[in-house]
């Protein structure tokens, strides 16, 4: 049996997500711009005079985030590097980011790098609103308290675990 080609688009779009999974995010650089879920869509569109564009869509992890800048300078280098010169980042604004976003991979990264990762989904607004328990990262202790509702940038709050009495940060349910 004769296995079947992989389309050209599926084999060019899974070579850019390649690329775009070494890219750091530069707040938690342990994470990519992937992991992070970021990431919207890589896809290449004819523009009017019929030639193809390679074109990435990103969303902010929040409207003031100030790291956007400084991803969609990482992403166009990166791709500029790897022989995708002139590729458009789009900013997708709609839906908004949600912690929901990150990957499996991403959350394990988070928390063997000592950051607890977001405890729940946050599709229900009204799970912001309630307090729960966040795990420490280095024991796995659930006797941990919150020291600030801002850690080391503003998605994060700073934590101590009770248990092993050390700090760590949490991502935010956003």
């Amino acid at each position: 049996m004769v296995a079947a080609a992989v389309p050209v688009v599926e084999t060019r779009e899974r070579q850019v997500w390649d690329v775009l999974e070494a890219v750091p995010d530069p707040e938690i650089p342990v994470l990519s711009v992937v992991d992070l879920g970021i990431v919207r869509y890589v896809r290449w569109m004819t523009d009017s005079d019929g030639e193809s564009k390679l074109h990435v869509g990103i969303t902010p992890t929040y409207s003031g985030c100030p790291a956007t800048e400084v991803i969609r300078h990482s992403i166009a280098t990166a791709l500029n590097e790897e022989g995708y010169a002139g590729a458009m980042i789009d900013e997708v604004l709609s839906p908004p980011w949600t912690s929901d976003w990150l990957t499996d991979a991403g959350r394990r990264k988070l928390e063997s790098f000592g950051i607890a990762p977001p405890q729940r989904v946050v599709s229900k607004p009204r799970h912001l609103f309630r307090a729960h328990v966040v795990t420490c990262p280095r024991c796995g202790s659930g006797a941990t308290e919150r020291i600030s509702e801002f850690g080391s940038t503003p998605c994060k709050a700073h934590y101590r675990c009770t248990s092993c009495l050390e700090p760590f940060d949490y991502f935010k349910c956003l």
